[in-house]
């Protein structure tokens, strides 16, 4: 399946840089020697020459005395540029005027350069730091805070990215990186047309339509093989009663190449297939949560990742989403077949997602895992999706908003999860998507004093790591005041994308 997404994309002309494939030993090489502190460096470099001749002269030099794997690398590729170091942050403004202020340092004009970057035909924001190309769920909170600063012709031109992407690869893959294509993310697009319409009129989806359709059949792709003796097939589950669920994939079970040393070293301490650990690891990339107890077998180590085996609650939701979309757009074309077809294909995905993902023991949604018939009863945010996208019964939401009252709430905002494993997608750090979701998820269901308590303490945080160091940051620590957040495979990072589309949305909602 791999070979055959690249070959389509390479028929659509974008057969960009591919380093982990065209640099072969070399690329191994530099990335198990940690050439560069951060392993995604050397997969976004530049090479200077054409790699078959970078190549050739590895294979001359290599094994001469004294030589330096380093500076080889200098001589041959161009390091990648931090846009955002040239930006000096001027904490007497307010936060709202460093939001704005920052639009234009995290916005990419369209290029071409023969690195692993792929083209993208419309100017777009990225996160920041380290992350210099667009990644797909974040691009949607992110377009929030675009909405409340009027960048609406920015908007419109990051769907039009995700709609090209779509028709020239299939689907929306994780970023605009040829070592991403072979996975993508939570399914925002649809999401991201509804932000569209809000600005230009329900009527624009009717635009995105074919694209959207693009999008699901991707998502769906092999429905029509599962069977008892094959309940799963790539990102597709049945499960006994013949309900059709979804989980996250990769098409590639080898190391990340933006992570490709943590990988190998992973997999060879996990005692596992290290494919099956390589596709766990990919899949988990996939979801966002790259990583979280909520995907390991014992809730503490890497090592027993296992998110293949799980049907996860908030794609689940984000696809009925989609369902629900396709069926509006049908309704808009006047289609009763269609619109049919897609509200009673959203309809039997809630009622499966209620059947599988609620533990009415424990009173909350969970992920369910399939290969166990269980739910995984680790409680974490996305535990509440069914809320964001009004799945849930009001009973079961008023169960979720005790248990975020009681046990996820803290100075700060929510963590993601309640474990404190070191991985970036638990406890005690908080991410601004989760937060969003959360809060708008209570005041679907008129739950609004937890709603705006969270939201209050989730600005203070933001706030006040702003005022102490004139940065809006990845992730927070909510456990602590004015901390941020930490863990996981690479240094926080500053800029950021989501933080500030959320953050600029909540501020706006506050003076509403």
């Amino acid at each position: 399946m791999l070979l055959f997404l690249l070959g389509g994309w390479a028929q659509q002309g974008l057969a960009q840089f591919r380093p982990h494939e065209e640099l072969g030993e070399l690329f191994r090489d530099v990335q198990l020697a940690s050439v560069f502190p951060d392993s995604k460096t050397f997969p976004d470099c530049l090479p200077l020459s054409p790699p078959a001749q970078i190549l050739q002269a590895y294979a001359q030099e290599k094994n001469k005395a004294g030589f330096d794997l380093k500076a080889f690398v200098l001589r041959h590729f161009s390091l990648p540029k931090e846009r955002l170091t040239g930006f000096a942050s001027n904490t007497s403004q307010s936060v709202e005027e460093h939001i704005r202020a920052l639009w234009p340092v995290l916005t990419r004009e369209p290029m071409e350069e023969q690195s692993s970057l792929i083209p993208l035909p419309h100017a777009y924001v990225v996160p920041g730091g380290r992350f210099r190309e667009i990644y797909y769920w974040d691009s949607y909170f992110t377009m929030l805070g675009l909405q409340e600063s009027n960048q609406v012709g920015l908007i419109q031109n990051m769907v039009d990215n995700f709609t090209y992407l779509i028709n020239a690869i299939g689907h929306i893959p994780n970023g605009n990186r040829s070592y991403y294509v072979s996975r993508s993310q939570p399914p925002f697009y649809a999401l991201m047309l509804r932000v569209l319409a809000q600005e230009k009129g329900p009527e624009i989806l009717l635009k995105y339509a074919p694209a959207l359709q693009k999008e699901y059949d991707f998502w769906m792709q092999g429905q029509e093989t599962l069977s008892a003796g094959q309940p799963a097939h790539r990102r597709v589950v049945r499960l006994p009663d013949g309900s059709v669920l979804n989980r996250y994939w990769d098409d590639d079970p080898t190391p990340r190449p933006e992570a490709y040393k943590e990988d190998v070293e992973v997999a060879r301490h996990s005692g596992r297939n290290p494919e099956e650990v390589y596709r766990d690891i990919r899949a988990a990339a996939e979801s966002g949560w790259d990583f979280s107890s909520r995907w390991f077998l014992d809730q503490k180590t890497l090592e027993t990742i296992r998110t293949t085996q799980l049907i996860p609650v908030d794609l689940n939701a984000l696809l009925y989403h989609l369902e629900i979309t396709l069926a509006d757009m049908a309704q808009l074309q006047k289609n009763k077949t269609q619109e049919r077809l897609y509200r009673n294909k959203a309809e039997k995905r809630k009622k499966a997602l209620l059947a599988y993902c609620w533990n009415p023991t424990h009173q909350f949604f969970y992920d369910y895992d399939f290969t166990r018939q269980k739910t995984t009863d680790i409680p974490t945010l996305a535990g509440v999706t069914p809320l964001f996208f009004c799945l849930a019964s009001k009973a079961q939401a008023n169960a979720v908003a005790q248990r975020l009252q009681r046990d996820f709430l803290k100075t700060g905002g929510l963590p993601a999860t309640l474990t404190h494993s070191g991985q970036q997608w638990d406890a005690p750090n908080g991410w601004a998507p989760l937060q969003w979701m959360s809060i708008q998820g209570l005041r679907a269901y008129k739950q609004h004093d937890l709603a705006n308590t969270i939201a209050d303490h989730w600005i203070k945080q933001n706030t006040e790591v702003y005022r102490l160091s004139g940065k809006l940051t990845e992730k927070y620590n909510v456990e602590k005041p004015g901390a941020e957040g930490g863990g996981g495979e690479y240094p926080n990072q500053d800029g950021f994308g989501w933080t500030n589309g959320v953050l600029l949305k909540l501020l706006q909602k506050q003076k509403d």
